[in-house]
């Protein structure tokens, strides 16, 4: 099975971009009710619906939920792309809709999705209030756990563009998780579930995203959601959608999201999961905070009277500014560099720097400045 072609076919080409909001997928999400597969399930802090779109009549009981923080939109894209494919009518979808049921919530924090923030409305981050319970939302998750009894957890998130593969210089495009179910992080039946599943996919997909896909951090946390579900003995995946290449929008990552979602199900309903594959998890790579967005080297600085050579870093910040995501690129760090990339790198070769504020660049400023080489740079990039 060709996974690009897959991806191109089912592409739910009414979303995408970063800013992904209830007004967005509502009317996704009736158009594809044609068999009442959708329920209002709750209401958000601020009273807005969640809703949860179950499908299939197989034994193997599915539970994905994204957008748990309102910012990490990725992944609800690839969740409709992928209800798409089971809307076919294909022998790809009938064979899933036979082995699986599927009961997704597509857009858990509706609030935090309008506000673009991690948080929900009360500014509670959710994925830390699974053992209080003390927002609507999470109550509301746990509540459909405990009705539908989940075979497998899917919980699906974004990543931040600081992470990479390790060391290799590989942006972190997609990261895997089987959370741990206690403080020693040991494996049991539920959680070696979760690793075979795991290993399967990443060796399907290294076919197409090769030395891009890292392993999250397994530190035990009962109030993350995840950890939950897997020490309450259900198998949980984490997904985290990273960045790939000149991809802000997230719109190739999506597709690797959609790939491994399928390989997922194809792997489990096929029978085809490594078995014993602990070191075949293990040998993923761990994710490491080695990437700025933007790197500049070799810059020449006039600091006091002296001129010294230096280097300095600039990260986006995600701004909504009517009802757009704009990418504003602020200075984070300066001085040395070593063992930190860049998604944008430029080599100053020592030509002198200047800005409208003075001749060094400071932390929290926006990245507008001059190269006496003619060379202006605007928002972090080359103005050409």
């Amino acid at each position: 099975m060709n996974l690009e072609q897959l991806f191109s076919q089912y592409k739910e080409e009414s979303i995408r971009g970063r800013y992904i909001t209830l007004d967005s997928i509502e009317p996704l999400l009736q158009k594809l009710n044609t068999n009442n597969q959708l329920q209002i399930i709750g209401k958000s802090v601020l009273g807005k619906s969640i809703y949860s779109y179950q499908i299939g009549e197989g034994k193997t009981k599915i539970f994905l939920w994204s957008q748990m923080h309102g910012n990490e939109s990725t992944t609800t894209k690839a969740l409709f792309d992928f209800l798409n494919v089971l809307h076919s009518g294909s022998e790809l979808a009938q064979k899933l809709l036979s082995t699986f049921t599927f009961c997704s919530i597509p857009m858990l924090n509706p609030d935090g999705a309008t506000l673009y923030t991690r948080e929900n409305a009360n500014k509670v981050d959710l994925n830390r209030d699974s053992q209080a319970l003390t927002q609507p939302e999470s109550r509301i998750l746990r509540a459909t756990f405990e009705v539908f009894k989940p075979d497998y957890c899917f919980n699906l998130h974004d990543q931040r563009t600081i992470f990479g593969v390790s060391d290799t210089g590989k942006p972190a495009t997609l990261s895997f998780l089987a959370p741990s179910y206690n403080e020693e992080r040991e494996i049991n039946v539920s959680r070696l579930k979760a690793i075979n599943l795991i290993a399967s996919i990443n060796e399907e997909l290294q076919e197409y995203l090769p030395n891009q896909i890292g392993r999250f951090d397994d530190s035990f946390n009962i109030n993350c959601i995840g950890d939950t579900f897997q020490y309450l003995g259900v198998p949980t995946l984490l997904f985290e959608a990273g960045h790939f290449a000149n991809d802000y929008e997230r719109e190739e990552t999506r597709k690797y999201v959609f790939m491994a979602l399928i390989s997922s199900f194809r792997a489990l309903s096929e029978n085809v999961i490594v078995s014993n594959g602990i070191n075949k998890y293990l040998n993923i790579p761990q994710n490491k905070v080695v990437f700025y967005d933007f790197m500049y080297k070799n810059i020449k600085i006039n600091y006091d009277g002296i001129e010294i050579i230096t280097n300095f870093a600039s990260q986006y910040k995600e701004e909504l500014i009517e009802n757009r995501i704009c990418f504003n690129a602020y200075v984070s760090q300066i001085g040395n560099l070593e063992n930190y990339f860049g998604h944008f790198e430029y080599d100053a070769k020592g030509a002198l720097y200047t800005d409208d504020f003075g001749n060094i660049p400071k932390l929290n400023q926006k990245t507008d400045f001059s190269l006496d080489n003619n060379i202006k740079f605007v928002n972090g990039m080359i103005k050409i």
